[in-house]
């Protein structure tokens, strides 16, 4: 997407799809201005009639040596705060991709583990979908943060305690081939 002319003025005037009625925010390494600009007007013209949607709300995406880029959260934040109002997010940790899958196969609950390498999102939503959860400490959190919110009394915080933790997901395979 691009600015229609060079001023604010112009911005506003662009034509806009009368068939949208929803804005999905994901991942999107070309995010721009204009593109911000775009979701507004179409969450304006629609109102509450037009559904914003996010994908997830990760901060920050981790790269190997410790390194990491913005995740789609800041796109998310950045579109909610424009729209003043807040995106239904429908991957982790909302429930509703759980309940979508769970909705097609016959998942057992008591017999699904829920592998991931954030507390906020993978063990927060495999928590409250009644999962077992393994932590896997080669992403963003460090085992101290988990020991935090053990220790916390919080329930809150507990929610974000896995059931297990391994260093790497490599330590899962021998498991995997019994």
């Amino acid at each position: 997407a691009a600015l229609p002319g060079p001023a604010p003025a112009d911005w506003v005037k662009a034509p806009l799809d009368p068939a949208v009625r929803a804005v999905l925010v994901g991942f999107d390494e070309h995010f721009s201005y204009a593109k911000l600009c775009q979701a507004l007007r179409y969450l304006l013209r629609g109102g509450p009639d037009c559904l914003l949607v996010g994908t997830n709300r990760d901060h920050r995406l981790p790269l190997e040596g410790g390194a990491g880029i913005p995740g789609t959260g800041c796109l998310v934040k950045a579109v909610e705060t424009a729209a003043q109002r807040e995106a239904f997010i429908v991957g982790k940790p909302n429930r509703f991709m759980f309940d979508c899958v769970a909705g097609e196969f016959p998942v057992e609950p008591a017999r699904t583990v829920m592998v991931g390498d954030r507390l906020d999102t993978d063990i927060l939503m495999g928590n409250a979908c009644g999962l077992t959860t393994l932590l896997t400490l080669t992403g963003v959190t460090a085992l101290d943060e988990v020991r935090g919110h053990q220790d916390s009394g919080c329930p809150a915080r507990q929610d974000l305690v896995p059931h297990y933790y391994v260093d790497s997901i490599a330590d899962l395979l021998p498991a995997l081939g019994e």
